[in-house]
C-alpha cells in the first residue's frame, strides 16, 4: 500500500477514535485486514454527521454535503485526493465494490440534520434510518464479507431504526437546545403535543407520554433485531456489534427524570464491557443482554 494511502487510513483511525468511540471499539473485533476499511467507512460517517456542529448556517453545510456527494460520485470540486478520508473511502469502495449510490443516498439523507424541520412521521424516520444507520451496517457487512452481499438487509433495517431511535432519545437535550427534533410529529400529535412543546423543553404530561411511546417503539425494533440475530453470517457479525449497546442506551434514557434537559449516562466501562461480551457471544451480538 502506498505511503500516502497508509497515512489516509491512519488519519481515519485517529478521527474515529476521537469522534465515535462505540464504532471504534467495535472495529477492534474485526480481522486486522478489514479494520482500516471499517475505519474509513466510519470516519466518513463521523465527518458527515458532524457537519451541523461545524457550520453556523445550513447553506455552508449543504455545500459540504454536495462536495462529498460529487467526490464519491466521480465529479469532485477541487482536489479530493488531498482529503485523507476521501482517499481511504474511495480505496475501500474500489477494493470491495461497494455501491456508491448507498453513500450518496446516505449523505443526501443527512442534509435533514442541517435544518430545524421536524421529522414528520414515524415512516419518515424509518426511511431516514434506512438511508443512514442501516446503510452503514450493510456496507460494513459487505466489507467484512470480502465484498459479497451478505443476507443481512432485514436485520440491518431493524437495527438501524433501533439505533437511530435510541440516539434520538439519548441526544434529545442537545437537539432541543438548538431547535432540532427527531421525535416524529405524528407521535407527538397522537398524544396532544406539538413541536413547540418539545422545543420549549417543558416536560408536560403530553410530551412525556409521546416520548414513552417513542421509547416503546424503539424497544419493539430491538425485539425484531433479536429475531434475526442468528441469521448473521459470522464473518459479518462485527458490522452489527454497535447494536449490542442499544438496549443499554434505551434503559439509561428511561431512567432520566427530565429527558428534555437531562443527559442520560452510560459509563464508558459499561459500554466497552458490553461490546467485549457481545463480540464473544454470537447470540448476543445484536442488542445483547448484560
Amino acid at each position: 500500500m502506498p505511503a500516502e494511502l497508509e497515512q489516509a487510513y491512519a488519519h481515519c483511525e485517529s478521527l474515529l477514535r476521537e469522534a465515535d468511540k462505540d464504532r471504534y471499539l467495535s472495529s477492534l473485533f474485526a480481522p486486522a485486514d478489514k479494520r482500516p476499511h471499517l475505519h474509513a467507512l466510519y470516519a466518513l460517517v463521523s465527518e458527515i454527521s458532524s457537519v451541523r456542529d461545524k457550520v453556523r448556517e445550513p447553506m455552508p453545510g449543504e455545500i459540504r454535503m454536495q462536495w462529498w456527494m460529487d467526490a464519491l460520485d466521480g465529479s469532485p470540486c477541487g482536489d479530493a485526493k488531498a482529503n485523507p478520508v476521501f482517499c481511504a473511502v474511495h480505496d475501500t469502495i474500489t477494493r470491495f465494490g461497494l455501491p456508491v449510490t448507498a453513500f450518496v443516498n446516505m449523505i443526501d439523507a443527512r442534509i435533514f440534520d442541517l435544518y430545524d424541520d421536524p421529522m414528520p412521521t414515524m415512516g419518515d424516520l424509518v426511511g431516514y434510518a434506512g438511508e443512514t444507520c442501516s446503510a452503514v451496517m450493510q456496507l460494513a457487512a459487505i466489507i467484512l464479507n470480502d465484498g459479497e452481499q451478505p443476507c443481512t438487509a432485514d436485520i440491518a433495517g431493524h437495527a438501524g431504526v433501533a439505533c437511530t431511535m435510541a440516539y434520538a432519545l439519548w441526544n434529545l437535550p442537545k437537539h432541543t437546545a438548538r431547535g432540532q427534533l427527531y421525535i416524529p410529529l405524528d407521535i407527538l400529535e397522537a398524544n396532544g403535543a406539538c413541536r413547540e412543546d418539545v422545543i420549549s423543553r417543558e416536560a408536560t404530561p403530553e410530551v412525556l407520554q409521546a416520548l414513552k411511546d417513542f421509547h416503546e417503539a424503539a424497544v419493539d425494533h430491538v425485539s425484531a433485531v433479536r429475531c434475526y440475530a442468528d441469521q448473521i453470517p459470522r464473518k459479518a457479525a462485527v458490522a452489527f456489534l454497535p447494536t449490542a449497546l442499544v438496549r443499554h442506551y434505551l434503559a439509561a434514557c428511561g431512567k432520566v427524570n427530565d429527558p428534555l434537559n437531562e443527559q442520560a449516562r452510560l459509563p464508558q466501562w459499561r459500554r466497552q464491557w458490553t461490546l467485549w461480551r457481545a463480540a464473544r457471544h454470537a447470540g448476543k451480538v445484536c442488542c445483547g443482554s448484560s
